[in-house]
């Protein structure tokens, strides 16, 4: 880990101080709203925003490489599919909630299918898993401040609607009983995870984007009473997880983003795993 930090000293090697920027101020984030999700029990809705984001990103890349709409960014196509996937779900979700699990999974598996099939036919052929992991090495400064600005939209929504996000989370019948705006804030959150998935996707990946919306606030679940907790504990978690899966990858010559994931998912299954075990046996 030695050369990690040597590395981190480097002025030569801007690209991992970046990598470790973006991770740090990505954990505030993926923390937050994490903790939301996983409470709400959306995280699966989450991940069938994050793989429609793919048909988005396909979609844009083969207008533009066809000159259909020139110089179109990627980012573009990924937040119309974010924002369509996110209006169908919740719409769903509101309207017939037997039905959400079918409608996700269809909009998981209609966005990865899409986003393939138009990135195979893009010519100069994209691989589809530099979308799907992205690589936090090549972070920019202007991704920095993106990350940045992200993370004050969502801790700054969280600090003033706290109580309300905590009672559509836990109690939504009692919630709306004493006129909360469950939908509006239910939708509010749905908005907010899209957004977040569109903007990190292009940082780290889709598969990063759902770990780490799920697997620190996991964790961090299994010694949380409160909401607040949860957060806080998320997102120190995910900045263990984030600095310590940097660290192997660099030293170890591995890919950053699923050494990162796999040290979350390693936690969770031992966290998990282990109070099963400790828990008192009744009788």
């Amino acid at each position: 880990m030695n050369g990690y930090i040597q590395a981190l000293l480097d002025p030569t090697m801007p690209f991992v101080r970046n990598a470790l920027a973006a991770g740090l101020l990505s954990a505030v984030l993926f923390g937050v709203l994490g903790a939301v999700v996983t409470v709400k029990r959306i995280a699966g809705l989450a991940g069938a925003i994050a793989h429609a984001v793919l048909g988005g990103i396909g979609l844009s890349l083969f207008l533009a490489a066809k000159g259909i709409a020139p110089g179109l960014p990627p980012i573009v196509g990924a937040l119309v599919f974010a924002v369509i996937a996110a209006a169908v779900i919740g719409f769903v979700s509101l309207r017939a909630k037997q039905r959400e699990d079918t409608v996700i999974n269809a909009i998981w598996a209609i966005g990865m299918s899409v986003g393939v099939l138009f990135i195979a036919k893009t010519p100069g052929y994209a691989d589809p898993m530099s979308y799907l992991f992205g690589n936090i090495l090549l972070i920019t400064r202007q991704d920095l401040w993106m990350v940045l600005g992200l993370d004050v939209l969502v801790v700054g929504l969280g600090l003033t609607f706290y109580n309300k996000f905590f009672a559509v989370c836990f109690d939504e019948e009692f919630a709306d009983l004493r006129g909360v705006r469950v939908r509006f804030y239910y939708l509010l959150l749905l908005c907010l995870t899209a957004l977040t998935v569109v903007l990190m996707v292009r940082v780290v990946g889709i598969i990063m984007v759902i770990a780490m919306l799920t697997l620190p606030a996991a964790v961090a679940g299994h010694f949380s009473r409160q909401l607040w907790q949860m957060m806080l504990l998320a997102v120190i978690g995910c900045m263990v997880f984030v600095t310590g899966g940097l660290g192997l990858s660099y030293h170890y010559n591995l890919p950053s983003g699923p050494v990162i994931i796999l040290l979350g998912a390693s936690a969770y299954l031992a966290v998990a795993i282990g109070r099963r075990f400790l828990r008192p046996q009744a009788g």
